[in-house]
């Protein structure tokens, strides 16, 4: 797993709370299949089930264990859509394909939703909404500009003054923007979920199989383990920002940022006021603060980004800061957890979908991978099959490549990013 290692993924509230999980052998021989996917996050997991349902053989190669990369870290924030509203996406790709893509995107909430309702997925699934807060008031005018553009669409977000936005978040904010269609879950658990309707469809999961070498073979590729190969018609790579050297052009056009997550205590129950109805909440400052009250009633929170590869010393100790500047009211509580993982970013902020050959990307979801990466799993498989049209649709938004090459992209972004993360303190 690289650098997820020194993430503290021991002391995750999901993984104490996950749920009994089947364990995947390794690979150990020489196997076929239509598809090899390489990582089982929810993307691989997403692409192997709907293939399989498509009746073709798929392969799942995972490093580690299932759902343990940013599929079972990640804030559990079900947020529909992209990273780029309305406004952008009409800037960029004019009013009808924008609202096509916006559409397409949206249906990632409903696919999660649906398949957790079919394979009856136990994940503390909250359709609760989700509501972004805006840190200054120029963002406030943004959200206004953004809720009428949606609204053009059909698409209902409810603009929220200051007070309205104060009386949903208990903290200080400029205004907000309220989505019911948002919520939360708990994410590893929806994850393994998925796994298990996956290998009920007829896919293979192989744990502790890492990926460490793509050989173009007769009619296909083959993907090297370190105890065995899967010789397939088609390979998908699915591992985002764990690649670890399998594809240089697929690594290219993602940078790697590591984010921290805390959970406190099981809070007093009046404490249910930081956050009503269980809605879940980010805000707009580039360096996002996202939080949500999970099951037993503690608050989960994620805050603070690093651009080096070394993790802080003491995980609980970097997020507590931007917990008591939100809640001042929480300072001092106890943090049973925290751990950390790396979120993909795209110099677009948008997905990274594409053809490498006779390989399939996808990866580059920029902090909305928790149901995004659901429905780009099933644009593989669509793809695969020849449905070609909104697999397309996603890889018309392919981001460029961060300058520099590998050298340098590293060191540019970290500039730019600590740039815009001063602006946030200013």
């Amino acid at each position: 797993m690289g650098f997820n290692d020194g993430l503290g993924f021991q002391n995750s509230y999901y993984l104490a709370t996950a749920n009994a999980a089947e364990a995947h052998p390794a690979l150990e021989d020489s196997i076929e299949a239509d598809l090899a996917i390489v990582g089982g996050g929810c993307t691989g997991l997403s692409a192997a089930l709907h293939a399989a349902e498509r009746g073709l053989s798929a392969v799942i190669l995972e490093g580690g264990r299932v759902g343990w990369g940013a599929s079972g870290r990640n804030g559990g924030q079900i947020i529909p859509g992209l990273r780029k509203g309305a406004v952008e996406l009409t800037r960029l790709l004019g009013d009808t394909e924008a609202r096509a893509t916006f559409d397409l995107a949206v249906e990632a909430r409903d696919l999660v939703a649906g398949l957790i309702d079919q394979h009856a997925i136990d994940c503390d699934l909250r359709p609760s909404g989700h509501v972004t807060l805006a840190a200054k008031a120029r963002d406030y005018a943004h959200m206004a500009e953004e809720a009428e553009a949606l609204a053009r669409w059909g698409y209902q977000a409810k603009l929220l003054t200051p007070g309205e936005a104060r009386d949903m978040v208990a903290t200080q904010s400029f205004g907000g923007l309220f989505d019911a269609g948002g919520g939360h879950f708990h994410p590893l658990n929806y994850a393994l979920g998925l796994a298990s309707a996956a290998t009920g469809a007829g896919a293979r999961i192989h744990e502790e199989s890492p990926a460490i070498k793509l050989e173009p073979a007769a009619g296909g590729v083959t993907v090297r383990t370190p105890h065995g190969e899967v010789r397939a018609r088609q390979v998908i790579l699915a591992g985002d920002a764990l690649l670890a050297g399998l594809c240089a052009r697929a690594e290219a056009r993602i940078m790697p940022v590591a984010s921290y997550v805390a959970v406190t205590e099981p809070l007093d129950p009046s404490v249910n006021s930081l956050l009503r109805d269980g809605v879940a909440a980010s805000d707009s400052r580039f360096v996002v603060n996202y939080y949500r009250l999970t099951g037993d009633n503690r608050l989960l929170f994620g805050g603070g980004e690093r651009y080096s590869r070394r993790p802080p010393a003491d995980i609980a100790a970097f997020v507590r800061p931007h917990i008591e500047a939100v809640f001042p009211s929480l300072r001092g509580v106890a943090i049973d957890y925290a751990w950390g993982g790396l979120v993909s970013i795209t110099l677009s902020r948008l997905p990274h979908l594409a053809h490498e050959g006779k390989m399939l990307i996808a990866q580059g979801y920029s902090g909305m991978g928790a149901v995004l990466s659901t429905l780009a799993g099933k644009l593989l498989a669509e793809e695969i099959c020849g449905e070609h049209e909104r697999f397309a649709r996603f890889a018309a938004l392919a981001p460029p490549a961060f300058p520099g090459g590998a050298a340098l992209r590293a060191p540019l972004h970290t500039a730019g990013m600590l740039w815009y993360a001063l602006r946030d303190r200013l």
